[in-house]
């Protein structure tokens, strides 16, 4: 049973339809990409997931469970963290309020003081900048900071969406590695990427989506060799 179903889903804003039945899934331990140009749906397919917006029809399974009705804040509970687009941290807080925030569903402190520990051993900046203001971060700490929050509920599946965005190259790598090292810990990863090229080399599988429709899937690498792919998304 895959970790994460999601079946014939159809989002729409008000008469516009975002998501046209689209269904795939994430089994425990793998790295799945979501790719796409702007406005293909990436987005709006993880909010839906993460129970931000409601679909018109389909499914969201998450462990056996159908959880398409449920409110955000249950499925967090569940297991389940989103790295927004855009960062989304706590601008007023400090970066060590922003990390505790991260937790608010777990009770026990000593597990959540693990997970901070463990959370400052990945991103060592956060550790040095435990008592800064999150809105004074680099974007590049910022993004790590929304990392560090996700993880700090313990998530056995973490959203990531577009964690590469308007980084500098060497910060795009950075983060990629952690990604790496972060599935290598046992999470399992949804990646939405406009990078295409950095999202398929570490994923293990893939879908491509273009307006609300999944119009190819398969293995990470074969999607990396397939020429209609290099055309549209890798610039080749």
């Amino acid at each position: 049973m895959a970790m994460l179903e999601v079946k014939d889903l159809e989002v729409y804003y008000g008469v516009i339809q975002a998501i046209k039945g689209i269904s795939f899934e994430v089994n425990q331990g793998e790295v799945i990409a979501l790719i796409g140009a702007n406005g293909a749906g990436k987005t709006t397919t993880l909010h839906t997931v993460t129970g931000l917006i409601s679909p018109k029809k389909g499914q969201v399974i998450f462990e056996g469970k159908d959880i398409t009705k449920l409110p955000a804040h249950k499925i967090v509970s569940m297991g389940m963290a989103h790295v927004p687009e855009g960062r989304r941290v706590f601008a007023e807080l400090s970066v060590y309020e922003n990390l505790k925030m991260g937790a608010y569903t777990r009770k026990d402190k000593t597990e959540i003081e693990e997970s901070l520990q463990n959370v400052y051993k990945r991103f060592p900046r956060l550790e040095e900048r435990k008592n800064q203001m999150a809105g004074t971060l680099s974007g590049g700490e910022q993004q790590m900071l929304a990392m560090g929050r996700a993880l700090m509920s313990k998530p056995k599946l973490i959203l990531m969406d577009e964690p590469s965005m308007g980084l500098s190259p060497i910060l795009v790598n950075e983060i990629f590695d952690i990604i790496r090292s972060v599935s290598e810990s046992g999470t399992t990863v949804l990646l939405v990427e406009q990078n295409a090229k950095k999202a398929l080399a570490i994923a293990d599988r893939a879908y491509v989506l273009e307006t609300g429709n999944i119009v190819l899937e398969g293995r990470a690498k074969d999607l990396l060799e397939d020429d209609s792919i290099k055309k549209a998304y890798l610039g080749e």
